[in-house]
């Protein structure tokens, strides 16, 4: 297998999939509504006929599926919407690759678990409390009832430098640079997972030939508070701009959260051998990866 197709290249984890893996393999980047890698391929997951079309033009050897509707309230508020592309979209992906008989890579969330107990492994049973993650849940779903052979990997906040939209790390960064002060949840945990970090996850399940479902998040359980005072304090930014709430006082959620969405990384550990970093390491390459591409 030389071929890699990425969807939804030009988001956060698309990007770096595409660029990273593109040191080991051919790759074949997609996109829906505009291009960020220069040679990427237009396609509307969510048209059946051209995603058929496309993965039987490059016929890849696997392809990772990292297009979805991320945004948690945009999907609680435009359910069709969030429905089509993260489901119907998702199905529509597998089809494809059952059609053509190659490997699925799926990537899911973390929000398919209800955050009532947190650190949670991959037997545990999954109960989205919002709808972004009930689509994430039913295109997990989609996979296992299509395919033969896939892989469902479930990171956890993800993070990291993109030249155009913000994430929850550089939105912190951009506030707090710009004087601005912002209120973070304390009570709200998750396992925050570095795009870079999860691209290399990727590489290793596709070099191992790894199937079924992996929590692929990074090493440490923070509150969402926790990880904005470990971004400022690495990014030497004012952290006295943060102010701590509870889940509980923010009025401006449109979906609920679950309270503790942690994800434990044993499985990948045992299974791949990875030993994703800690925190403030993870916080260090993307410091470094955006001091490299500053004026990009």
């Amino acid at each position: 297998m030389r071929k890699v197709l990425v969807t939804g290249a030009s988001g956060l984890l698309g990007a770096r999939l595409a660029d990273f893996l593109s040191n080991t393999y051919e790759v074949v980047s997609t996109h829906r509504t505009q291009a960020i890698q220069g040679s990427s391929v237009r396609m509307d997951v969510t048209d059946r006929d051209a995603v058929l079309k496309v993965l039987s033009r490059f016929s890849p050897g696997v392809v990772v599926h990292a297009a979805a509707e991320t945004n948690v309230d945009r999907c609680e508020t435009n359910k069709d919407a969030a429905w089509k592309v993260n489901v119907d979209g998702t199905r529509n992906v597998a089809m494809g690759c059952a059609r053509i008989g190659v490997k699925l890579v799926y990537v899911s969330t973390d929000y398919v678990f209800d955050g009532k107990k947190g650190l949670y492994v991959e037997d545990d049973r999954p109960n989205p409390v919002n709808y972004y993650g009930l689509t994430k849940l039913k295109a997990e779903e989609s996979v296992e009832e299509i395919c033969s052979d896939f892989v469902i990997a479930r990171p956890s906040v993800l993070y990291g430098w993109h030249r155009k939209k913000l994430n929850f790390a550089t939105w912190v960064i951009d506030s707090l640079r710009n004087g601005r002060g912002i209120s973070v949840v304390k009570d709200h945990y998750n396992s925050p997972t570095l795009v870079d970090e999860l691209a290399e996850v990727v590489l290793t399940i596709l070099q191992r030939g790894l199937t079924g479902v992996y929590h692929t998040a990074g090493a440490e359980k923070v509150s969402r508070y926790e990880f904005a005072v470990n971004i400022a304090d690495m990014f030497e930014l004012d952290k006295s701009l943060i102010t701590p709430v509870k889940m509980s006082e923010l009025n401006v959620w449109q979906a609920k959260r679950p309270r503790d969405s942690s994800l434990c990384i044993d499985k990948l550990r045992g299974m791949a051998g990875v030993q994703p970093l800690p925190l403030d390491e993870a916080l260090k390459i993307l410091k470094n990866r955006m001091s490299r591409t500053k004026g990009q």
